[in-house]
């Protein structure tokens, strides 16, 4: 069974493509019946299918569409960072409506449409020093934390998240008013291990997830509607009282037997530094420094009564 989408050749009995992940048949719209991938017409009620799926942005490498200071960054550090077992923040963002670009515009519409997203979404991605680690059909998958270090791994990450939605705005906005058709992403984040493996000269990384660490953002990311970032447990322990997060309850997934704790993100709290979020969730008390709180509280009332020291 030949992809459309990469050109692999794939088992007879195959449902998706083992290279790419792309759905090897295509699915009436109007129907919802399954038909071969190369198919014009449904062969269950008749109405014209979408040829193949909606084309994919190639690029060489990743050193073809990283910035170049970033790329430096990971070369310079590559050699202390292979066989690391890191703490990462994954991020899935899938395009919704691609289905529909495909089956109404030219594939050279097509094309230039989605290649515009993705690029937009790469920019909001290196702006907050992730990298994308894989193109996936119609959207990406991208690390923060690994291979460049980061304390806020969790907060960069949601905040390339809420700048994709904002940097889609324009393009959706303007698919709707001159072609009537829809173009959104949905999100899903998760935090977990990470064992990094070699990192080449043109910046692929093989990596080792350390249980659901991948599955579970890939999870969220499925059941998230279009426009909405879901993140898991971890990532919200991570960024809690910097974002604005409204609960979801436990969400059920496909191959997964117990529930997720899912919270959709609405806003990043932009006025709360850490000390302020630190604040809220409870600050830790002194112990045993009682004579240097009072000498702290006499300079402070002398300064406040115009004696400074």
């Amino acid at each position: 069974m030949l992809c459309l989408a990469c050109r692999h050749e794939n088992r007879l009995d195959a449902r998706f493509c083992s290279a790419c992940g792309q759905s090897l048949s295509a699915v009436c719209a109007a129907c919802g019946s399954s038909n071969a991938p190369d198919s014009r017409f449904c062969d269950a009620c008749g109405l014209p299918l979408a040829v193949g799926p909606p084309p994919r942005v190639h690029h060489a490498s990743p050193k073809a569409y990283t910035p170049a200071h970033l790329a430096q960054k990971i070369l310079r550090t590559r050699s202390a960072l292979e066989g690391e077992r890191k703490q990462v923040t994954v991020l899935f963002v899938d395009v919704v409506g691609s289905t529909a670009l495909a089956s109404q515009l030219d594939p050279e519409e097509v094309h230039g449409v989605m290649g515009r997203a993705l690029e937009l979404m790469l920019a909001e991605v290196h702006r907050y020093e992730g990298t994308v680690n894989q193109f996936l059909g119609d959207g990406i998958m991208a690390l923060f934390g690994a291979p460049i270090a980061h304390e806020d791994h969790a907060q960069r990450a949601l905040h390339a998240a809420l700048a994709i939605v904002k940097a889609l705005a324009p393009l959706n906005e303007e698919l709707q008013r001159t072609r009537r058709l829809s173009l959104t992403v949905r999100q899903g984040l998760n935090t977990g291990l990470l064992v990094v493996g070699s990192i080449g000269d043109d910046l692929r990384m093989d990596y080792t997830a350390v249980g659901d660490t991948t599955n579970v953002a890939a999870r969220l990311q499925q059941a998230s509607t279009p426009g909405a970032i879901l993140i898991s447990e971890p990532t919200q322990r991570l960024v809690k009282g910097y974002f604005q997060l409204k609960p979801l309850g436990e969400l059920n997934v496909k191959g997964k037997p117990e529930g997720i704790a899912a919270w959709e993100v609405l806003a990043a709290n932009l006025a709360m530094a850490r000390l302020d979020v630190q604040t809220e969730r409870g600050l830790t008390p002194f112990v045993g420094r009682e004579r240097e709180l009072q000498t702290l509280s006499e300079s402070f009332a002398k300064a406040k009564g115009g004696s400074g020291q």
